[in-house]
């Protein structure tokens, strides 16, 4: 299979890295690029934010230029699904029936927003923000006077809180575990947020366990267990995102919750690589496998697999950060605080400039920054030490 050509299945960020280091590193053979959105490889954290706001357009959202394709000789597939891969023959099958040989393939599938079965789902003014199409179908329906449940007080969740409200649109976040961001940070930092938010005007519920949309064709309002009615006209699910590890799973690739690789991104299968927001590596700088929904983990990662397919063998251990913005507040996170036993807090809360540093067992693990951008970077700096 030496001169087939390799293969990337995944046309975000993650792919759209690795295709672009191949060049970089001098590979010149074939190159293959599938993505199952219409559009070119494009930025997806501002879509909850500047581009839902309208304070960017579609032009900044995109990676890289038209000619940017033609200009590297990468075959580029765009609006086109994969439906199966067949390990032993080292073929990629398409919808339209066609298949695709490959000599290396990697996997940049990423994820896709999280379903949960709850009644009224079908129901028209029913949303998702994963794409730009989710985006300009939640745009085309916020007229003025409309009301929003979010379900989901999540990063996403409270990010489009903030942009609704900037537009002063009615907003409630329903969230069923204690508080928000309940999963990634600590109490304190949860309710800073809580507040915040409440201050701006979105009503929030937690503990908060959601049963159902109702409407007659549109959704008219959302139930709450306990019988507790909330009445809308929109409701955004937000509710998290999940791998998408179908053909992982079908090629008999291991899965542990996402596609599991090793330190070079290989999959069980010594031809098959995987990365970005779909592939679970051990991260020796945690001692545990993690899966990390970031851009510059997509960046990285993709990068980093497309060396080992050249054939390199450096061990990938990266520092996660990631950010959030909300309102005039900037969330920066360096590392992961699961596990922590302890916190401590740096700068002002009331002056909306602080940090808060998570230890475990006395060792530095994360530490998430609130307009401080200079403790981002420090804390980038003494984890990777």
């Amino acid at each position: 299979m030496a001169n087939e050509p390799i293969v990337i299945i995944g046309a975000g960020q993650c792919g759209l890295k690795a295709v672009e280091t191949f060049r970089q590193q001098g590979y010149d053979g074939s190159l293959v690029l599938i993505g199952d959105e219409p559009r070119a490889p494009y930025q997806r954290p501002p879509l909850s934010k500047a581009f839902l706001k309208g304070e960017i357009g579609l032009e900044r959202l995109m990676l890289k230029g038209e000619d940017f394709f033609d200009k590297f000789n990468i075959d580029a597939r765009l609006s086109c699904r994969v439906a199966g891969l067949d390990p032993s023959a080292q073929r990629v099958g398409l919808q339209d029936g066609s298949d695709i040989g490959y000599s290396k393939l990697l996997l940049a599938t990423g994820t896709r927003s999280r379903r949960i079965p709850v009644p009224g789902l079908d129901l028209e003014g029913v949303h998702y923000m994963r794409t730009i199409a989710d985006v300009e179908a939640l745009s085309a329906a916020l007229k003025p006077g409309v009301r929003i449940v979010i379900v989901g007080g999540g990063y996403i969740g409270l990010e489009v809180a903030s942009a609704l409200r900037s537009f002063d649109y009615a907003v409630t976040v329903v969230e069923g575990a204690e508080r928000v961001l309940q999963r990634v940070v600590c109490q304190k930092l949860s309710d800073y947020f809580h507040r915040i938010h409440t201050e701006r005007g979105v009503d929030i519920h937690v503990n908060a366990r959601f049963e159902a949309i109702e409407g007659d064709g549109h959704v008219e309002r959302i139930r709450l267990a306990g019988g507790e009615v909330i009445e809308t006209d929109l409701v955004l699910m937000a509710v998290g995102a999940e791998p998408v590890c179908e053909l992982a799973v079908d090629a008999g690739l291991k899965i542990n919750n996402g596609v599991e690789v090793d330190h070079t991104c290989r999959t069980t299968d010594p031809n098959i690589f995987a990365a970005g927001d779909c592939a679970s590596f051990y991260l020796d700088r945690y001692k545990r496998h993690v899966r990390l929904e970031s851009v510059q983990n997509a960046i990285d990662q993709g990068k980093h697999a497309a060396g080992a397919m050249l054939g390199a063998e450096d061990i990938y251990n990266p520092v996660p950060w990631f950010w959030s913005d909300q309102y005039d507040i900037k969330l920066q996170i360096a590392g992961l605080s699961q596990g922590y036993d302890r916190i401590e807090t740096e700068g002002d809360e009331v002056e909306n400039a602080f940090a808060i540093r998570y230890f475990a067992e006395d060792r530095l693990i994360c530490v998430d920054a609130v307009n401080s951008p200079r403790a981002h970077m420090m804390a980038r700096r003494e984890l990777a030490a």
